[in-house]
């Protein structure tokens, strides 16, 4: 699964981190009418993610990702001829639609292993996800400034290939999720206090990544603009990538010594927010690289401790469906984050927006430290 995330992030790579650039730039539509098209593509991102863990819970998990990779490499394959404009946005919603997908039914696949820590299996899944980032965006902007077409080209190839890995690797795994579907009796009704500290966590998701979305959607056009090179910008999601790689190591000898995941989270939202504080001052490329180093901290700790707190708290006869809701809810927040960046950027300025995201953030961090305070003792692991 490690690999499988690793080759199907590269693939990603070629797609995400060149978007708003690319709509803003070479296609020369506003940054409302961006935020519209990845919104558009996150909302598919929604639906992919709903619908792939309400059928992870009764289907083979199996036949779910090959329809899912299947539809991933046909639509970067039409993208190569057609990549203009209205048949880039249009091609994106399915690439949000196979992505969300594939992150759902590959995180569902994660809750099925035993004899690991939730927070181990999700962090490694981080890693391959990340580690593909290094790789993928370590070349893109290079790609990008001498073949649009070249991107899609490797973009398919990677699916493919991420296709052969399932084929040949996956199906005992979701053998063995099949197989406890059939004989699952566990009720897939939630205590009250889990499903309040689990929705509490899926709203905060969402307002995590509108904030987090300016990093990925309109801060590539601040910094351009500001006259610094797309390839730095492109630098930033290798260093961030890179990082992150390197502190898995340090995050999962933290949970040793951390057993209560809140912790881990709280930690990693307070470093999200201080990223957004050194943004508010930041005019040269040092303090965005200072600014990206901080997220990352906070990015490598939090994020991936929240699947593996909803794995946690869901039996697993719901498993599926909880984690296609935690993937959803994200999206939803990256769907709405680079609209949202957009009109504040567009009526009134960056660093109002940088503004917002540190009250946003502190904001969620208490609401989620008193919801714990109050409920969390209550809510039953389903480890």
């Amino acid at each position: 699964m490690v690999t499988g995330a690793f080759i199907s992030s590269v693939g990603n790579s070629f797609i995400w981190p060149l978007t708003s650039v690319y709509l803003h730039n070479n296609l020369h539509q506003s940054l409302t009418t961006v935020g519209i098209v990845l919104l558009l593509y996150s909302g598919s991102n929604i639906v992919g993610s709903y619908v792939a863990g309400q059928l992870y819970d009764r289907f083979n998990p199996f036949h779910l990702m090959i329809e899912g990779i299947s539809l991933a490499t046909l639509t970067t394959f039409l993208m190569i001829f057609w990549h203009g404009w209205p048949a880039y946005p249009v091609a994106l919603v399915f690439v949000g639609f196979a992505t969300g997908w594939l992150i759902t039914v590959t995180n569902s696949l994660g809750t099925s292993i035993k004899g690991r820590d939730g927070r181990f299996v999700f962090n490694m899944l981080y890693f391959g996800n990340n580690l593909g980032i290094v790789f993928g965006t370590s070349i893109v902007g290079f790609i990008y400034s001498h073949s649009i077409p070249m991107l899609f080209v490797i973009a398919t190839s990677l699916y493919v290939i991420f296709m052969v890995v399932v084929l040949t690797k996956f199906r005992p795994a979701a053998n063995v999720v099949q197989s406890r579907q059939a004989r699952r009796a566990d009720s897939a009704q939630l205590p009250k206090a889990n499903m309040t500290v689990i929705y509490v966590f899926f709203i905060s998701l969402a307002i995590i990544w509108v904030m987090y979305q300016q990093w990925v959607s309109n801060l590539s056009v601040y910094m351009t603009g500001m006259g610094i090179p797309m390839e730095k910008y492109s630098f930033l999601w290798t260093l961030n990538a890179g990082l992150i790689v390197i502190f898995q190591i340090g995050i999962n000898w933290l949970a040793h010594w951390f057993k209560n995941p809140y912790w881990q989270i709280y930690i990693g939202l307070i470093f999200v927010t201080l990223s957004f504080v050194v943004l508010i001052w930041a005019h040269q490329y040092r303090d965005f690289v200072v600014a990206m180093t901080i997220l990352t901290v906070g990015e490598a700790t939090a994020f991936p401790a929240i699947p593996a707190l909803v794995n946690d708290l869901t039996p697993f006869a719901s498993k599926g469906k909880y984690q296609g809701l935690s993937n959803s809810w994200a999206s939803a927040g990256k769907a709405l984050g680079p609209l949202f960046g957009g009109l504040i950027i567009e009526s009134v300025s960056y660093t109002r927006l940088f503004e917002i995201a540190v009250v946003a953030n502190i904001a969620v961090l208490v609401v989620i430290m008193v919801v714990v305070k109050m409920v969390g003792k209550k809510a039953q692991s389903f480890r």
